[in-house]
């Protein structure tokens, strides 16, 4: 499905894959795609047949940051437009309810950086880069979820120089999760996302809700947060099935786990 020429929404099974379309333009994020990747977001969220979300791109690059070359001519109130456009879609990618996954594998600048981080992890190749030039450009941006991946200072120092972030770097600092073979890296990437998607839909749900809320939250609080969904599950989920499977495959379960490692 292509809501618009610059995003193209691929299904595949309860996997959904999100991919960005204007490789011609190094992936820019311009108002269509801004509408087009918001309005993605929030159909996938509404789908109960969706059970993952892998967003990614076409071209060697994941996305170079906003299209300057549109804001040629823009008056204030339309450039603030555009900028509230862009805060909605990577807010409706944060809140899109299932789990999501960011495949990188070039160069995420500025905007690319918030739609990779608006994902719940990022997997990245060795060719990934990541570098957040805003303030340099004389505006702000990659202010609140950059900090929150990597800490605070690292994010101002990326920040204040321009430094390009190298995928071992983003690794290393916790803003990737994992990095895998350029040739191999869709469809380990696709496998991870089916593993997901195959797990009971509301625990992963209901996991992904904890950490969203319990790090936001003090100790006590996040305690509280995840002991009312373990309630849930025991009044709503079908943990009883999940555990008898478990008896009877659990070493291979827990064999095959280790092995994405």
């Amino acid at each position: 499905m292509s809501l618009n020429e610059t995003l193209i929404v691929e299904r595949r099974g309860s996997v959904a894959e999100i991919v960005l379309n204007r490789p011609d333009q190094r992936n820019a994020l311009n108002g269509a795609m801004c509408d087009a990747l918001r309005a993605a977001a929030v159909a996938l969220r509404d789908d109960p047949e969706v059970r993952c979300v892998l967003v990614r791109a076409n071209g060697p690059v994941f996305c170079a940051g906003a299209d300057l070359k549109e804001r040629k001519g823009m008056g204030i109130d339309d450039v603030r437009a555009r900028r509230l456009k862009a805060f909605a879609a990577y807010d409706a990618l944060e809140q899109i309810g299932k789990p999501c996954i960011a495949l990188v594998e070039g160069p995420a600048v500025g905007s690319g950086g918030e739609i990779a981080m608006a994902c719940d992890f990022i997997i990245a190749t060795d060719n990934a880069s990541f570098r957040t030039p805003e303030a340099l450009w004389g505006t702000v941006g990659a202010t609140q979820r950059l900090p929150r991946a990597v800490g605070k200072r690292l994010a101002k120092d990326m920040a204040y120089t321009g430094r390009t972030l190298s995928a071992r770097e983003a690794l290393t600092s916790g803003l990737v999760s994992r990095i895998v073979d350029a040739n191999e890296a869709l469809p380990v990437a696709q496998q991870i996302a089916d593993g997901i998607a195959a797990a009971p839909a509301l625990a992963m749900r209901l996991t992904r809700d904890c950490i969203d809320r319990g790090v936001e939250t003090d100790q006590a609080g996040a305690l509280a947060i995840e002991i009312l969904a373990i309630e849930t599950l025991l009044q709503q989920g079908d943990w009883k099935q999940s555990i008898a499977s478990f008896g009877a495959t659990g070493a291979d379960e827990t064999n095959r786990g280790n092995s994405n490692e």
